[in-house]
């Protein structure tokens, strides 16, 4: 006899999975094109096309690499532009400590896995309902994403002459532009508004005053503020 049931659940993943490999691969194309205006604009602070390309493969954080380009073609030390880059490369390494425990893949992937977490596949597996749906979500964007990141980033550096200005095309908000419609539907409660809210407000307040990735650690500090206060909140009003 058939088992209906398993069948229903079955297409139910199915269509589970098509889904998460489909807004995967929107999240992948949408951010990899960005890697032109990296191309660009690295090429023009003076980086060869070899370390252009390296930087991409091997470095793979859009927000760094701009930061670390940026910072050169202003007239930055190597040291200041490196600074700036790892500062703004650790929130990767707390999006790790949550995707170990969701993915819980194996030991000998997880090295290999570690260079695809940045914000678009951290922000996608995370917004799975499951473990499976998680994983192809994680490896979906990771995949793509990097093959056209790497991709347009030497595009860019090849065409950089012909492409000119980069901020006139404002390539280089894409990548910001995705990963917040990503989490804006992600803020559910009033808790979590009002710790986006303050970590905007620190942010926007620090960045003219701090070293480039700095304003972006302190922001983190917006979670336990607004923890504390919502906790202080509801001991008065349990007091009450």
């Amino acid at each position: 006899m058939v088992d209906r049931t398993a069948l229903r659940d079955t297409g139910t993943g199915g269509k589970a999975d098509r889904a998460v490999v489909r807004d995967a691969l929107g999240v992948g194309v949408a951010v990899g094109l960005s890697g032109f205006a990296f191309g660009v604009t690295s090429a023009g602070s003076g980086l060869t096309l070899l370390q252009t390309c390296a930087l991409s493969l091997l470095v793979f954080t859009g927000a760094s690499q701009f930061a670390l380009v940026g910072a050169l073609a202003a007239g930055g030390s190597p040291f200041t532009a490196a600074a700036g880059a790892f500062f703004l490369g650790v929130r990767n390494a707390f999006y790790g400590l949550r995707l170990s425990q969701l993915l819980a893949l194996p030991r000998a992937v997880r090295p290999f896995a570690a260079q695809w977490v940045i914000d678009e596949t951290a922000a996608v597996a995370l917004a799975q309902p499951t473990r499976r749906t998680a994983r192809i979500g994680f490896f979906a964007t990771g995949l793509t994403l990097y093959v056209l990141w790497n991709l347009t980033t030497l595009l860019g550096a090849l065409g950089a002459e012909a492409i000119g200005d980069t901020d006139a095309w404002g390539l280089d908000a894409a990548g910001p532009a995705v990963f917040l419609a990503l989490l804006a539907p992600m803020l559910r409660t009033g808790t979590e508004r009002a710790v986006a809210g303050l970590a905007v407000l620190l942010g926007l307040g620090l960045l003219p005053v701090l070293p480039a990735g700095v304003p972006v650690l302190l922001a983190a500090l917006a979670a336990p503020v607004v923890l504390w206060a919502d906790g202080r909140r509801n001991r008065q009003e349990g007091g009450a």
